[in-house]
Protein backbone atom coordinates (compact mmCIF):
# COMPACT_ATOMS: atom_id res chain seq x y z
CA UNK A 1 0.00 0.00 0.00
CA UNK A 2 1.46 3.42 -0.94
CA UNK A 3 1.90 6.21 1.76
CA UNK A 4 -0.70 9.19 1.21
CA UNK A 5 -0.59 13.41 1.31
CA UNK A 6 -2.49 13.40 4.45
CA UNK A 7 0.28 11.08 6.06
CA UNK A 8 3.18 12.57 4.96
CA UNK A 9 1.61 15.76 6.29
CA UNK A 10 1.24 14.68 9.30
CA UNK A 11 4.84 13.68 9.85
CA UNK A 12 5.98 16.70 8.54
CA UNK A 13 3.69 18.66 11.06
CA UNK A 14 4.90 16.25 13.98
CA UNK A 15 8.97 17.12 13.16
CA UNK A 16 7.67 20.99 12.61
CA UNK A 17 6.20 21.73 15.53
CA UNK A 18 7.88 18.66 17.94
CA UNK A 19 4.77 17.18 19.34
CA UNK A 20 1.50 15.09 18.12
CA UNK A 21 -1.05 17.17 20.35
CA UNK A 22 0.89 20.42 18.87
CA UNK A 23 0.58 19.13 14.93
CA UNK A 24 -3.15 18.00 15.85
CA UNK A 25 -3.67 21.40 16.73
CA UNK A 26 -1.86 23.29 13.47
CA UNK A 27 -3.84 20.57 11.25
CA UNK A 28 -7.34 20.69 13.29
CA UNK A 29 -7.22 16.79 13.72
CA UNK A 30 -7.61 14.82 17.16
CA UNK A 31 -4.26 13.61 18.50
CA UNK A 32 -5.40 9.88 17.78
CA UNK A 33 -5.84 10.83 14.36
CA UNK A 34 -2.09 12.52 14.01
CA UNK A 35 -1.02 9.53 15.90
CA UNK A 36 -2.15 6.92 13.83
CA UNK A 37 -1.58 8.59 10.34
CA UNK A 38 2.06 8.06 11.98
CA UNK A 39 2.07 4.57 12.73
CA UNK A 40 -0.09 3.71 9.33
CA UNK A 41 3.40 5.75 7.64
CA UNK A 42 5.53 3.41 9.77
CA UNK A 43 3.93 0.51 8.65
CA UNK A 44 3.93 1.33 5.14
CA UNK A 45 7.69 2.13 5.05
CA UNK A 46 8.05 -0.98 7.67
CA UNK A 47 11.15 1.30 9.49
CA UNK A 48 10.79 3.74 12.53
CA UNK A 49 10.70 7.05 11.48
CA UNK A 50 10.27 8.50 14.90
CA UNK A 51 11.20 7.93 17.97
CA UNK A 52 8.58 8.59 21.22
CA UNK A 53 9.84 9.33 24.57
CA UNK A 54 7.14 10.87 27.42
CA UNK A 55 9.03 14.41 26.54
CA UNK A 56 9.55 14.53 23.19
CA UNK A 57 9.60 13.07 19.61
CA UNK A 58 13.15 12.68 18.18
CA UNK A 59 14.00 11.72 14.22
CA UNK A 60 15.53 8.18 13.57
CA UNK A 61 18.44 8.68 10.54
CA UNK A 62 15.81 6.43 8.31
CA UNK A 63 13.07 9.32 9.77
CA UNK A 64 15.41 12.76 8.59
CA UNK A 65 16.44 10.79 5.46
CA UNK A 66 12.76 10.34 4.76
CA UNK A 67 11.81 13.59 6.17
CA UNK A 68 13.79 15.27 3.52
CA UNK A 69 12.08 13.54 0.52
CA UNK A 70 9.20 14.34 2.00
CA UNK A 71 9.50 18.28 2.71
CA UNK A 72 10.71 17.82 -1.36
CA UNK A 73 7.11 16.02 -2.23
CA UNK A 74 5.12 18.43 -0.51
CA UNK A 75 7.04 21.61 -1.53
CA UNK A 76 6.51 20.31 -4.93
CA UNK A 77 2.79 19.96 -4.27
CA UNK A 78 2.74 23.46 -2.90
CA UNK A 79 4.59 24.99 -5.87
CA UNK A 80 1.66 22.98 -8.14
CA UNK A 81 -1.14 24.44 -5.89
CA UNK A 82 0.33 27.75 -6.32
CA UNK A 83 0.74 27.87 -10.22
CA UNK A 84 -3.20 27.04 -10.47
CA UNK A 85 -4.20 29.10 -8.03
CA UNK A 86 -1.65 32.05 -10.20
CA UNK A 87 -3.64 31.88 -12.98
CA UNK A 88 -7.04 32.78 -11.40
CA UNK A 89 -5.71 34.90 -8.98
CA UNK A 90 -3.27 38.14 -9.48
CA UNK A 91 0.47 37.49 -9.32
CA UNK A 92 2.91 39.17 -6.27
CA UNK A 93 5.74 38.83 -4.69
CA UNK A 94 9.55 40.31 -5.49
CA UNK A 95 10.89 40.05 -8.68
CA UNK A 96 14.70 41.01 -9.67
CA UNK A 97 15.36 42.32 -12.85
CA UNK A 98 19.22 42.72 -14.02
CA UNK A 99 20.30 44.61 -17.04
CA UNK A 100 22.64 46.92 -18.68
CA UNK A 101 22.29 50.02 -17.59
CA UNK A 102 21.65 51.38 -20.72
CA UNK A 103 18.99 49.13 -21.59
CA UNK A 104 17.44 49.49 -18.10
CA UNK A 105 17.61 53.23 -18.64
CA UNK A 106 15.98 53.63 -22.11
CA UNK A 107 14.06 50.36 -22.42
CA UNK A 108 12.95 49.07 -19.16
CA UNK A 109 12.30 52.05 -16.99
CA UNK A 110 9.46 53.69 -19.80
CA UNK A 111 7.49 50.71 -19.65
CA UNK A 112 7.59 50.56 -15.51
CA UNK A 113 4.65 52.81 -14.68
CA UNK A 114 2.38 50.38 -17.32
CA UNK A 115 3.77 47.68 -15.86
CA UNK A 116 2.82 48.43 -12.21
CA UNK A 117 -0.63 49.43 -12.63
CA UNK A 118 -1.07 46.17 -14.49
CA UNK A 119 0.21 44.23 -11.63
CA UNK A 120 0.43 46.05 -8.48
CA UNK A 121 1.11 43.19 -6.21
CA UNK A 122 4.41 42.89 -7.96
CA UNK A 123 7.69 44.55 -6.14
CA UNK A 124 10.09 45.61 -8.36
CA UNK A 125 13.72 45.40 -7.90
CA UNK A 126 16.12 46.40 -10.60
CA UNK A 127 19.87 45.98 -10.45
CA UNK A 128 22.29 47.08 -13.38
CA UNK A 129 25.64 45.59 -14.60
CA UNK A 130 27.34 46.10 -17.41
CA UNK A 131 28.76 42.44 -17.30
CA UNK A 132 26.86 39.46 -17.32
CA UNK A 133 26.16 38.31 -13.80
CA UNK A 134 25.81 34.97 -11.87
CA UNK A 135 21.57 34.49 -11.20
CA UNK A 136 22.50 32.35 -8.59
CA UNK A 137 24.86 33.83 -6.65
CA UNK A 138 22.97 37.46 -7.10
CA UNK A 139 19.38 35.52 -6.63
CA UNK A 140 18.11 37.09 -9.81
CA UNK A 141 14.89 36.58 -11.00
CA UNK A 142 15.16 37.73 -14.87
CA UNK A 143 18.27 39.00 -16.50
CA UNK A 144 18.36 40.97 -19.80
CA UNK A 145 21.40 39.95 -22.28
CA UNK A 146 22.27 41.28 -25.49
CA UNK A 147 23.96 39.95 -27.95
CA UNK A 148 24.72 36.07 -28.68
CA UNK A 149 24.14 34.04 -25.46
CA UNK A 150 27.09 31.77 -24.16
CA UNK A 151 25.72 30.36 -21.29
CA UNK A 152 23.89 27.10 -22.20
CA UNK A 153 22.48 26.40 -18.45
CA UNK A 154 19.90 29.59 -19.11
CA UNK A 155 16.49 29.14 -20.14
CA UNK A 156 16.40 32.10 -22.62
CA UNK A 157 13.05 34.17 -23.76
CA UNK A 158 13.33 36.16 -27.10
CA UNK A 159 11.94 39.91 -26.19
CA UNK A 160 13.25 41.32 -30.39
CA UNK A 161 16.63 41.82 -31.87
CA UNK A 162 17.88 46.24 -32.14
CA UNK A 163 20.07 47.33 -34.97
CA UNK A 164 23.71 48.72 -34.44
CA UNK A 165 23.94 52.28 -35.98
CA UNK A 166 27.38 54.51 -36.54
CA UNK A 167 26.21 58.13 -35.05
CA UNK A 168 27.53 61.56 -34.15
CA UNK A 169 25.98 64.86 -32.84
CA UNK A 170 25.65 67.66 -35.28
CA UNK A 171 28.26 69.48 -33.60
CA UNK A 172 31.10 67.06 -33.50
CA UNK A 173 30.37 66.88 -37.46
CA UNK A 174 30.39 70.91 -38.10
CA UNK A 175 33.82 70.86 -36.37
CA UNK A 176 35.60 67.48 -37.63
CA UNK A 177 33.03 67.06 -41.03
CA UNK A 178 31.03 64.01 -41.77
CA UNK A 179 33.11 61.04 -43.10
CA UNK A 180 32.24 59.75 -46.93
CA UNK A 181 33.67 56.20 -46.85
CA UNK A 182 34.55 54.37 -43.96
CA UNK A 183 38.14 54.91 -44.39
CA UNK A 184 37.46 58.34 -43.84
CA UNK A 185 37.26 56.87 -40.20
CA UNK A 186 40.52 56.95 -39.47
CA UNK A 187 41.22 60.63 -39.35
CA UNK A 188 37.90 60.98 -36.52
CA UNK A 189 37.65 60.27 -32.89
CA UNK A 190 36.14 57.07 -32.43
CA UNK A 191 34.33 55.91 -28.84
CA UNK A 192 34.69 52.37 -27.95
CA UNK A 193 33.65 49.64 -25.72
CA UNK A 194 36.56 48.34 -22.89
CA UNK A 195 34.84 44.81 -23.52
CA UNK A 196 33.91 43.06 -25.22
CA UNK A 197 36.22 43.52 -27.94
CA UNK A 198 33.10 42.19 -30.76
CA UNK A 199 31.51 45.44 -30.30
CA UNK A 200 34.37 47.39 -31.50
CA UNK A 201 34.08 45.95 -34.58
CA UNK A 202 31.50 48.03 -36.50
CA UNK A 203 28.68 46.48 -38.94
CA UNK A 204 30.32 49.29 -42.11
CA UNK A 205 30.85 47.25 -45.53
CA UNK A 206 34.15 47.75 -47.33
CA UNK A 207 37.07 46.07 -48.65
CA UNK A 208 37.57 44.82 -45.52
CA UNK A 209 34.14 42.65 -45.77
CA UNK A 210 31.28 43.51 -43.85
CA UNK A 211 33.13 44.44 -40.34
CA UNK A 212 35.70 47.12 -39.76
CA UNK A 213 37.50 46.86 -36.83
CA UNK A 214 37.59 50.36 -35.16
CA UNK A 215 41.02 51.88 -33.17
CA UNK A 216 39.19 53.89 -30.04
CA UNK A 217 40.39 57.31 -29.78
CA UNK A 218 38.18 56.58 -26.14
CA UNK A 219 36.74 53.97 -24.43
CA UNK A 220 34.40 53.19 -21.92
CA UNK A 221 32.11 49.78 -20.06
CA UNK A 222 29.43 51.22 -20.53
CA UNK A 223 27.27 52.20 -23.84
CA UNK A 224 25.42 55.11 -21.86
CA UNK A 225 28.50 57.03 -21.07
CA UNK A 226 29.79 56.40 -24.79
CA UNK A 227 26.46 57.76 -25.86
CA UNK A 228 26.98 60.68 -23.84
CA UNK A 229 29.95 60.90 -25.14
CA UNK A 230 28.30 61.09 -28.42
CA UNK A 231 26.08 63.52 -27.17
CA UNK A 232 28.37 66.33 -25.89
CA UNK A 233 30.42 66.25 -29.13
CA UNK A 234 33.36 63.97 -28.08
CA UNK A 235 33.42 61.99 -31.47
CA UNK A 236 31.43 58.96 -33.60
CA UNK A 237 29.98 55.87 -31.71
CA UNK A 238 27.78 53.02 -32.92
CA UNK A 239 25.60 52.59 -30.15
CA UNK A 240 22.17 49.91 -30.52
CA UNK A 241 18.88 51.61 -31.86
CA UNK A 242 17.10 51.05 -28.29
CA UNK A 243 19.39 54.14 -26.52
CA UNK A 244 19.52 56.12 -29.39
CA UNK A 245 15.75 56.19 -30.78
CA UNK A 246 14.88 59.27 -28.68
CA UNK A 247 18.47 61.21 -29.89
CA UNK A 248 17.89 60.26 -33.64
CA UNK A 249 14.25 60.98 -33.60
CA UNK A 250 15.07 64.62 -32.05
CA UNK A 251 18.32 65.38 -34.24
CA UNK A 252 20.49 65.82 -31.35
CA UNK A 253 22.59 62.03 -33.01
CA UNK A 254 22.78 61.73 -36.74
CA UNK A 255 23.56 58.57 -38.89
CA UNK A 256 26.74 58.48 -40.83
CA UNK A 257 27.96 56.10 -43.53
CA UNK A 258 24.15 54.55 -43.75
CA UNK A 259 24.59 53.36 -47.31
CA UNK A 260 27.68 51.89 -45.96
CA UNK A 261 26.36 50.39 -42.88
CA UNK A 262 25.41 46.32 -42.62
CA UNK A 263 21.64 45.83 -41.50
CA UNK A 264 23.21 43.80 -38.18
CA UNK A 265 20.55 43.37 -35.24
CA UNK A 266 21.95 42.57 -31.75
CA UNK A 267 19.44 40.19 -30.84
CA UNK A 268 17.89 40.56 -26.79
CA UNK A 269 16.88 37.96 -24.51
CA UNK A 270 15.28 37.60 -21.24
CA UNK A 271 17.21 34.52 -19.67
CA UNK A 272 16.53 32.57 -16.08
CA UNK A 273 17.08 29.32 -14.60
CA UNK A 274 13.67 27.01 -14.98
CA UNK A 275 14.35 24.04 -12.36
CA UNK A 276 10.33 24.17 -11.74
CA UNK A 277 7.48 25.89 -13.28
CA UNK A 278 8.03 29.47 -13.73
CA UNK A 279 6.25 31.86 -10.99
CA UNK A 280 3.53 33.64 -11.92
CA UNK A 281 5.36 37.21 -11.17
CA UNK A 282 8.05 35.65 -13.79
CA UNK A 283 5.50 34.90 -16.20
CA UNK A 284 3.67 37.92 -16.31
CA UNK A 285 7.09 40.06 -16.42
CA UNK A 286 8.64 38.00 -19.26
CA UNK A 287 4.51 37.70 -21.29
CA UNK A 288 4.71 41.88 -20.51
CA UNK A 289 8.21 42.67 -22.19
CA UNK A 290 7.81 39.80 -25.16
CA UNK A 291 4.46 41.89 -25.89
CA UNK A 292 5.64 45.81 -25.49
CA UNK A 293 9.05 45.01 -27.46
CA UNK A 294 8.15 42.19 -29.63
Amino acid sequence: MKTTIEELVAFRTVVDTGSITAASEQLAQTVSGISRALSRLEQKLDTTLLRRTTRRLELTEEGAAFLQRTRAILDAIDDAEEQMAARRQQPAGRLRVNAASPFMLHAIVPLVPEFRRLFPQISLELDTDDLPIDLLERRTDIAIRIGALRDSTLHARPLGTHRLRVLASPAYLETHGKPRKVDDLAGHALLGFTQPESLNRWPLRGVHGDEWAIAPALMASSGETLRQLALAGVGIVCLSDFMTGADRASGALVQVLAKETVDVRQPVNAVYYRNTQLSARITSFLDFLSQRMG
